[in-house]
């Protein structure tokens, strides 16, 4: 498997045309030893290619460096293994190999990438969990990208969910970024998902890497969940390349007046499916009858907030942060008892404080 490691770390030379290569010459490491003259006249590469190969020949074939990168606990999965996930092999331009930690998606289970902006608002957030919790708890695997805000947020719900949830970095998979994350890729591993990335151990998480990252995040999934996304997100990338591949997109409409729903509403206007709740889109996934369960216990749930000397706190709280002064304010009692009401609301599940003094619906 080392001259597999030797071949996926030459650079200059596509994935597809190393898979040309070596279904030519039966094995990576054929393709090690072949001679010159032979390399020459190869029609299918380039000069250049010809050139990337003939100095990487002049390199030891890697193998304790694959023996070191093994004891790290990372695999090394190539596109001729059977474990190379068979959506990934449909897209056009597949990695030639995954480096994973931990596992890779499940062939049989479905998938959603869940994916969105950096910089999210407390309504992005909110739905970016609501989202990712109730699919994982349903058994559908999510993915994303680990980065700061809507990603960090989805793959956070679906652990909250007890489902399993997969990272694919823009940098090796031994390589945590963002740095801050270092906990949520910690639990990602624990619970049974997976860190996966297209880059050797070692590399750094560099700007173009993350562009390219996008088409197996979308490769990997059944459909794409884009959840907040500006006119320039990498997000629209993301959902670009899941259109081209065959992948359903749906986004999370938001308001008219935010720069941050700008590319979701632009999405839902060229066709994209529009996410208005988790029950909505089980049901079309043909998961109806998990769907009247959920649905009964929010009920349930409605129900005693009905009856619940909350309600008064609670109906002025939304998707958007509210000081307890503000709440007081609006609910016309004093600032003590607002406070003691929302703290009751917080412990019981309905609300969520995201900052000091500042609350949403949960």
């Amino acid at each position: 498997m080392e001259y597999e490691y030797w071949l996926a770390k030459v650079r200059g030379v596509s994935a597809r045309k190393k898979c040309l290569l070596r279904e030519y010459m039966k094995s990576a490491r054929d393709v090690y030893y072949i001679e010159e003259t032979h390399l020459k006249s190869l029609t299918f590469l380039n000069e250049k290619e010809r050139g990337a190969l003939a100095q990487a020949k002049q390199r030891p074939a890697p193998a304790e460096e694959y023996k070191k990168m093994l004891e790290r606990g990372i695999r090394f999965v190539p596109w001729c293994s059977a474990e190379y996930p068979k959506s990934l092999k449909e897209i056009p331009d597949f990695p030639y190999a995954l480096y994973v930690k931990g596992s890779l998606p499940d062939e049989r289970r479905k998938k959603a990438a869940l994916v969105g902006s950096r910089r999210c608002t407390p309504y992005g957030e909110k739905y970016a969990i609501d989202f990712a919790r109730s699919l994982a708890s349903h058994g559908v695997e999510i993915i994303s990208g680990m980065a700061r805000g809507i990603d960090g947020m989805g793959h956070r719900g679906a652990l909250m969910g007890g489902g399993r949830t997969y990272a694919v970095l823009g940098c090796g998979t031994d390589v945590c970024y963002p740095k801050e994350h270092i906990g949520l890729y910690v639990d990602i591993l624990e619970q049974g998902g997976g860190i996966i990335s297209e880059y050797p151990p070692g590399t750094a998480p560099l700007p173009q890497h993350f562009p390219a990252r996008n088409r197996i995040i979308s490769g990997l999934s059944d459909a794409v969940l884009v959840l907040e996304a500006g006119r320039r997100s990498g997000s629209l990338i993301t959902a670009d390349m899941a259109l081209e591949q065959g992948r359903d997109v749906y986004a999370l409409p938001g308001p008219v007046n935010s720069s941050l729903s700008d590319g979701c509403n632009r999405l839902i206007r060229q066709g994209a499916g529009m996410l208005l709740t988790p029950e909505v889109l089980l049901e079309e996934w043909g998961m109806s009858d998990s769907v009247k369960m959920i649905g009964s216990k929010k009920a349930d749930k409605n129900k005693k907030m009905l009856e619940s000397p909350e309600k008064l706190v609670y109906s002025c709280l939304g998707l958007y942060p509210k000081s307890v002064a503000q709440v007081a304010a609006e609910a016309k009692i004093n600032i003590k008892s607002a406070m003691e009401l929302l703290v009751a609301l917080e412990l019981e599940g309905y609300i969520r404080e995201i900052s000091k003094n500042q609350y949403i619906i949960a």
